[in-house]
């Protein structure tokens, strides 16, 4: 079930609001919440709930009774190893085994067709969940959660359960004890949710057109013009489109009483790569940081290893994101971008502000091909043609866009960008007093969004792939 369909705005999202309100004891709510979750979830893929709950049961029970502040370190240690290697296990197999049969394939041409293996709905936002939750309850950072459906709910929260932003468990215990939504949750919730739809209807949608459109062309046919424009359009779509999820997201739960943190801050501004990843998808970064980077040694051993945990933290990003090259290439691209960041790049970045802001960009916007490419041929041919200066005379940008496009791309820089008089679209959580053209803005963009969405049927979430 998408957030963008009509059956979610219409009847799935208003009648969740409605019940969980009219429930006052919290055990009811989290049991009703719960019962909402699974239907989300079986709403678009039934044939993995049994696996869900596999996994949710097996986790309960390890640390429950393995990770126990009063057992033995020794069992401790057995049952994380036992957790993560339950949990990594499912991930690889659905996520790796198709990619890696299909190369298997490619090279001995097997005489027999091997079966698929279909990858589960939002597994490796729900699997990092689960494995935060068991590090953290094995350090002792929170205690192992008593009540099964308790634990069920922090994993399957609909809001967060299929594109994240990824939760930690230590966020939201306190709210599945008690919480409560006042008035101001509900406007909160409700204003961040419609700016989450606008961006993704009125913009990423319309970008996804266009990037589309030049991304089939074939490598020897693009011309240099062409394919900055299709640059530009996938860097727009994807961050408009991943933003505004994170955005309705964070309205849905504030509305329900969670308080998700925030998972973008202007990324496009950042002045180097260091910042950017600071401000792209930051539950994301910020798990790689705390559960892979830091354990392997961060910056505290030599400026080598840095390099190395570097490397390492890029290289499982690229993976995490899909088994295709194009992935892994576009992790290490970025490890190195960050290595030159500290070994000789830092004092210019910072000397130069303006410098450093058109590098960080040129440089996600180059790094993005690799992501949008189906493989990494596609990718090199590309970027080849980005930086070859050829002119196609039979690939005319009027074709692609006409001047409502070009508007509108021009409408979403200026959104992406630090202007001070249009962050309507970013971290509405900074704002508490409500502006006057809060109602007007909101009630146009839900209406043109709802008239988009009635007369569309391509509404795709990038990020469900993950």
């Amino acid at each position: 079930m998408l957030f963008t369909s009509f059956i979610f705005l219409q009847i799935f999202l208003p009648g969740v609001l409605i019940i969980d309100t009219l429930l006052r004891k919290i055990r009811w709510k989290n049991i009703f919440l719960l019962a909402a979750s699974l239907l989300f979830y079986a709403w678009g893929e039934p044939e993995n709930i049994f696996l869900l709950l596999v996994s949710l049961l097996f986790n309960y029970l390890i640390a429950r009774y393995g990770l126990g502040f009063k057992q033995k370190e020794k069992i401790r240690r057995q049952a994380l190893i036992a957790g993560l290697v339950f949990n990594l296990g499912v991930l690889v197999f659905f996520k790796y085994t198709s990619p890696f049969l299909q190369f298997l394939d490619s090279i001995f041409d097997f005489p027999f067709k091997y079966p698929e293996v279909a990858l589960p709905l939002g597994i490796s936002f729900f699997t990092f969940q689960i494995i935060s939750y068991l590090l953290d309850t094995f350090r002792k950072e929170n205690e192992p959660q008593e009540n099964f459906f308790d634990l069920s709910l922090y994993i399957m929260l609909f809001p967060q359960l299929v594109a994240g932003p990824i939760v930690k468990y230590h966020d939201i215990a306190c709210a599945l004890k008690e919480r409560r939504s006042g008035w101001e949750d509900y406007a909160f919730g409700i204003r961040r949710f419609i700016y989450g739809l606008g961006k993704k209807v009125l913009i990423a949608n319309q970008m996804a057109y266009l990037a589309d459109d030049i991304f089939l062309i074939p490598g020897n046919v693009l011309d240099c013009k062409t394919a900055w424009l299709g640059t530009v359009a996938y860097s727009l779509q994807i961050y408009f489109d991943f933003s505004g999820y994170s955005d309705m997201a964070i309205g849905i739960g504030r509305m329900l009483g969670f308080q998700f943190k925030e998972n973008f801050d202007l990324p496009y501004a950042s002045r180097s790569i260091q910042e950017f990843w600071r401000r792209w998808h930051i539950s994301l970064s910020s798990w790689f940081k705390e559960y892979l980077y830091i354990p392997l040694g961060g910056s505290r051993i030599s400026e080598k290893r840095t390099y190395f945990n570097i490397m390492a933290v890029f290289a499982a990003t690229g993976i995490w994101h899909g088994a295709g090259l194009n992935f892994i290439v576009w992790g290490l691209y970025y490890g190195v971008l960050l290595i030159l960041e500290r070994w000789k790049l830092k004092t210019f970045l910072s000397n130069h502000r303006y410098l450093a802001r058109i590098y960080t960009l040129l440089a996600v916007m180059i790094g993005w091909v690799f992501f949008r490419a189906e493989t990494l041929p596609e990718a090199l041919n590309y970027c080849r043609a980005m930086f070859a200066f050829n002119n196609n005379p039979a690939l005319k940008i009027g074709d692609f866009l006409t001047n409502p496009l070009a508007v509108l791309i021009l409408t979403a820089i200026l959104l992406s960008a630090p202007v001070p008089m249009l962050k309507i679209f970013k971290d509405e959580a900074s704002r508490t007093r409500v502006k006057w053209y809060d109602y007007p803005l909101q009630a146009a963009l839900l209406g043109v969004s709802l008239l988009l969405l009635a007369g569309n049927t391509y509404n795709p979430f990038i990020y469900f792939r993950f």
